[in-house]
């Protein structure tokens, strides 16, 4: 086997607002480890947990905790270390995982003539951001499901894989650049929900779907010959799989058409130094 291993630092009013529900940050917390322990192709295995609290607040510790072990017991993570200190809140999660060697999935290795893949749904967390009321897109906002049955199942099949954390076409640009390889993505093509269909001004939904973050769904690249058995994976393990593009030979650029094959603007995704 060979070790995997991935850190997330969750900041208040950067990841999350003040005030959050305690629980379902502490599911946050480790889901998205969990998200790029998928990502990987690795079976999570251990954890440690690191925070930053404003004070020691019994009934907000139990409810985080609450919420971080009710996932881990699904996944079967350990909880083998930490630690604590006073400050503004933050929680820091190091995971590691395990995955049979040569089989580990990475940023690199799309091929030209590969189909590009994306799981579930896009632009359902950034719309949550804006627009609380949709109560199922605030739930992937502040529950996310991380897919880590999905990425160990893709491996031997995906060529490449990453989490869609800071958008979808940031992310797949990713890829991209490690691949040394260009991409063509059809916007009608990428999965999205009713709430985000919703949304009528057609820059707007665009600016969700394509670069809103906090998605953690997997965008990775398979042959041709593989799609069968994703089609077949996607019924099995009940979860969509979408085929939105291919891969193309040429320089490391993303570009995405419209119902007409027109080129689209795409906007950049999360920046964690912005201003």
């Amino acid at each position: 086997m060979e070790l995997a291993v991935s850190t997330d630092l969750l900041l208040e009013g950067t990841h999350f607002r003040a005030g959050a529900d305690a629980r379902k940050l502490g599911h946050k917390a480790l889901a998205v480890n969990l998200s790029d322990m998928a990502a990987m192709g690795a079976a999570p295995r251990w954890a440690t947990l690191a925070l930053a609290l404003p004070a020691a607040n019994e009934t907000w510790l139990k409810e985080f905790s609450e919420g971080f072990f009710a996932l881990a017991g699904r996944f079967g993570v350990e909880l083998i270390g930490g630690d604590t200190t006073k400050g503004p809140l933050a929680v820091c999660v190091t995971i590691l995982g395990e995955v049979p060697t040569g089989l580990a999935l990475f940023r690199a290795g799309a091929r030209p003539g590969d189909d590009v893949w994306v799981s579930g749904q896009l632009g359902d967390a950034a719309l949550a951001l804006a627009h609380p009321e949709f109560a199922a897109a605030a739930k992937r906002l502040d529950e996310p499901e991380p897919r880590v049955d999905l990425g160990e199942r893709l491996r031997g099949i995906a060529t490449a894989a990453i989490d869609v954390s800071d958008g979808f076409a940031q992310d797949l640009g990713h890829i991209l650049e490690r691949s040394g390889a260009g991409a063509m993505v059809a916007y009608d093509l990428l999965p999205r929900s009713d709430d985000v269909r919703k949304i009528e001004d057609g820059k707007i939904q665009a600016r969700l779907v394509l670069s809103g973050g906090d998605d953690y769904e997997l965008a990775f690249t398979a042959p041709q010959s593989s799609r069968g058995e994703l089609e077949a994976l996607s019924v099995e393990l009940k979860l969509a799989l979408s085929r939105v593009g291919s891969i193309q030979a040429g320089e490391p650029k993303l570009q995405v058409v419209d119902g007409k094959g027109r080129p689209m603007a795409v906007e950049r995704g999360f920046d964690h130094f912005a201003p």
